[in-house]
């Protein structure tokens, strides 16, 4: 390896762009979805494989909740209750896909709204 490669090598780390807050919660709302979507899109996914992606959905959900309960907390009142809101259905929902009751669209279906709400000021992280 010459000099140029172990210099790329180096500083390849600091030429990635650096991620705003917006961008990792968007990051972090994809993850949890693509789980989601492998573990109940396929058939032969085993019952610990659903329950995992479930449970990483429902601290993502319980995080945000006690976030914007936070008094700290910066965003509109309005945003702060309609995030709570749906932390509460999350989880309550949870409870209903473990149960086999109910299917977990509803969870993809919120992470993915969320996902084009933290995309839709054109910011890319």
């Amino acid at each position: 390896m010459n000099a140029h490669h172990l210099a790329q090598a180096a500083y390849a780390s600091a030429a990635t762009p650096t991620r705003t807050d917006r961008g990792t919660e968007y990051e972090l709302f994809s993850r949890i979805t693509r789980r989601l979507k492998a573990a109940f899109g396929d058939d032969s996914s085993s019952f610990s494989h659903k329950v995992t992606a479930l449970h990483e959905n429902r601290v993502l959900w319980t995080t945000l909740a006690a976030d914007v309960a936070a008094g700290a907390n910066k965003l509109p009142q309005a945003l702060r209750a309609q995030i709570f809101y749906l932390a509460q259905f999350t989880i309550h929902h949870t409870r209903s896909v473990l149960g086999g009751t109910a299917s977990a669209d509803a969870l993809i279906d919120i992470n993915t709204s969320v996902m084009r709400g933290l995309r839709s000021t054109g910011e890319k992280a």
